[in-house]
């Protein structure tokens, strides 16, 4: 095995695991709890008084946050009733109805947010975009500027449950393209002189719609492509309008098939341009420097920045918005396993006070870092590897083709590549690569300070994703790039001891299954590629098992897995050395603990195929295959790996990962015979 496949960052399908609380069940036990709020508060709906609807809508947002309550409103239908307020005469009803369904997509999770789209909340939702587009040029007339509820404070709620939807149901994209709803997004984004937020709302919106939409990109125009690109070339220096940039670039590459080749030349280098850009900032500086203006500034502030310290009352409140952005933050499509991580209501909100500028700042640098990573790393994919790739792939082990696939049962593209020319020059003449490994370094210690304080603590986890994000891109430009862009030999020495000293510096770090996962596949890529260059690799014996001991006790398949093929790497380089056979013995037996008690057949299977790497040759393997009774152990295992094959396979495992297992039962007698014919010489 061996062989890497390059993850790919998708806009995230909302997930239950990153909830509070399992997947919503429609169960009867809502409807008989008599202390449930949800028939009073959806009666209230149905007021005169548009203050008592607007109280309605205001406390669904609130209760929906606590999302065993979520059945009992289903079960009273309150989509179809929450709906028709989406169109309410009055604005502050509109904007707490667009609220209660955001929260309510948001808690509920994908199952919620399909039964939305199927009881048609995308009629009114569409409606009141529709309206709000309209009332732009009204609202910011001086007659109704400083009213407490605005067209554009609805429009946002709206495009954010417009983009909940579109994150979890494949038909609300759909509809989305049919009712023609791009036009009505971009007037939203275009908004963004007067109102940022909204701009930036928008612009997420744009960027999950346009991914992997072949229906959208075809109805694309050059006026679509003329406002992104309008906010490409903008020169405003704001984190804000970095991330709008970002946004825009990332909507950009999503709908690149539009352009013409001239035109995805020309925009491949604005694109480049607007990531590099990006990910030049330093953090590690700008958020210190933005903890002390906002201290300065408050610190001049007297009464009247008191009375305006109080947070906006708004109608979805803080946390569903928070377990939003978790849940679209830290679900990418590669992801193995389980195919999750698991979240906590700890992120900062969408919505931050409006007088916490600078932190608001902070929040959007890390969003655009973070997003340019996930830009870069789908750069770094491709629908179909290359007839070279084929062939590598085939004329290896039997097995190896599926390999990878064991654990990347959830992601839609698992091919290594190799870069077009132009791709490939641009981002170097950008500087990306050196950009992506200096992200992967850990947070600066006076960024985490400041980070360790209220309210700018939400930040830390989004510091470490970055971090996480930049080696996954890493593991995407290792496999995707040549050995001599990146530096030759020195340079992937220079990156294989970075990639050591971050998985050695802390020991905290090797508990993080998030950062563990991505420094483990970009770790394996990098080895991988050092083994077949012949370059000397640069863990000792001794890091080597501590770090796959505490990568083999995550409970992540796909970390458990890039811990063996680490192991069965080395091993194999190793066994074509001198003097190796006591390291040799002590990968052997890792691998075999692994191969007899690992639960997951999965990883019981990856466990044998380093072993048979590692084994396959050489004095040194012999040696030491004898010293740990190699042949005994595997004859041992053989008919329980067998049994369990056949009784858990079909039950628990996909198609291709049955067909990798079915591989490596067959290599498994095979190499038992190899040994016994050694052992007979």
């Amino acid at each position: 095995m061996g062989k890497t496949k390059n993850n790919k960052f998708k806009r995230p399908s909302f997930s239950p695991d990153g909830l509070s609380a399992a997947p919503v069940k429609q169960t009867g036990e809502e409807s008989e709890d008599e202390d449930s709020p949800a028939a009073e508060l959806l009666d209230k709906l149905q007021s005169p008084s548009a203050d008592v609807r607007e109280y309605a809508c205001a406390s669904i947002s609130r209760v929906v946050q606590q999302s065993q309550t979520i059945p009992g409103f289903l079960q009273r239908d309150a989509v179809r009733k929450i709906g028709p307020l989406l169109l309410d005469r009055s604005l502050a009803v509109r904007e707490t109805a667009a609220g209660a369904l955001r929260n309510l997509s948001a808690c509920g999770g994908p199952e919620v947010c399909e039964d939305m789209v199927r009881q048609d909340a995308l009629t009114p939702l569409s409606a009141l975009l529709r309206e709000c587009c309209a009332g732009f040029d009204v609202s910011s007339s001086p007659a109704v500027k400083g009213q407490k509820h605005t067209v554009e404070d609805v429009a946002n709620e709206a495009v954010n449950l417009l983009w909940n939807l579109c994150e979890s149901s494949s038909t609300a994209v759909s509809v989305f393209n049919k009712a023609g709803l791009l036009d009505v997004l971009l007037r939203c984004l275009q908004r963004h002189p007067q109102n940022m937020e909204l701009g930036i709302s928008a612009a997420h919106c744009l960027h999950t719609v346009t991914e992997e939409n072949a229906e959208l990109v075809r109805s694309v125009n050059a006026a679509v492509f003329g406002v992104l690109e309008n906010i490409l070339s903008s020169t405003h220096t704001s984190m804000e309008y970095t991330l709008l940039r970002t946004l825009a670039a990332g909507s950009l590459w999503n709908l690149k098939n539009g352009l013409s080749s001239a035109q995805q030349s020309q925009t491949l280098t604005a694109l480049a341009t607007t990531l590099s850009h990006s990910l030049s900032l330093d953090a590690g500086e700008l958020i210190p420097e933005l903890w002390r203006a906002e201290s300065a500034r408050l610190s001049k502030e007297t009464t009247s920045a008191a009375e305006s310290d109080h947070t906006d009352e708004r109608p979805g409140g803080h946390e569903a918005e928070e377990m939003e952005e978790d849940v679209r933050d830290e679900k990418m499509n590669g992801r193995k396993s389980n195919g999750k991580m698991s979240k906590t209501k700890n992120d900062i909100s969408d919505l931050l006070p409006r007088d916490r500028l600078e932190l608001r700042e902070a929040k959007a640098l890390l969003s655009a870092q973070q997003t340019s990573l996930e830009i870069i790393v789908n750069m770094c994919c491709s629908d179909e590897p290359s007839d070279d790739e084929w062939e590598e792939m085939s004329s290896s082990d039997e097995s190896e083709m599926c390999a990878d696939g064991m654990s990347d049962t959830n992601s839609s593209l698992f091919s290594p590549l190799c870069l077009s020319a132009e791709l490939h020059t641009t981002l170097l003449n950008h500087n990306i690569p050196q950009q992506v490994l200096k992200k992967a370094e850990f947070p600066s210690a006076a960024a985490l300070e400041i980070c360790s304080k209220d309210p700018w603590k939400n930040l830390l986890k989004k510091m470490h994703r970055v971090q996480c994000r930049a080696l996954t891109c890493l593991h995407n430009i290792l496999s995707s790039m040549d050995t001599e862009s990146l530096g030759g030999a020195s340079g992937l020495q220079a990156v294989a001891q970075h990639l050591s000293s971050l998985v050695f510096s802390s020991a905290e770090a090797l508990k993080d299954e998030e950062f563990l996962e991505a420094v483990t596949s970009a770790l394996r890529s990098l080895l991988q590629i050092m083994a077949t260059k012949n370059i000397p690799q640069c863990m000792t014996p001794h890091q080597l098992m501590s770090f796959c001991e505490a990568a083999t006790s995550c409970e992540l398949v796909s970390v458990r897995v890039n811990a063996l093929a680490i192991l069965g790497i080395t091993g194999s380089s190793l066994a074509k050395e001198k003097n190796t056979a006591e390291t040799l013995q002590l990968i052997g037996n890792a691998l075999l603990n692994i191969a007899m008690k690992d639960s997951n057949l999965v990883v019981c299977g990856e466990a044998l195929d380093a072993l048979f790497d590692v084994f396959a040759d050489g004095d040194e393997a012999e040696k030491a295959g004898k010293n740990i009774n190699l042949l005994s152990s595997l004859k041992a295992l053989q008919p329980g790996f067998r049994a369990k094959l056949r009784k858990e396979g079909r039950g628990k495992y996909s198609p291709d990962q049955l067909c990798v297992l079915d591989n490596i039962r067959i290599n498994l007698k095979r190499f038992i015979s190899y040994l016994e014919d050694l052992q007979r010489k």
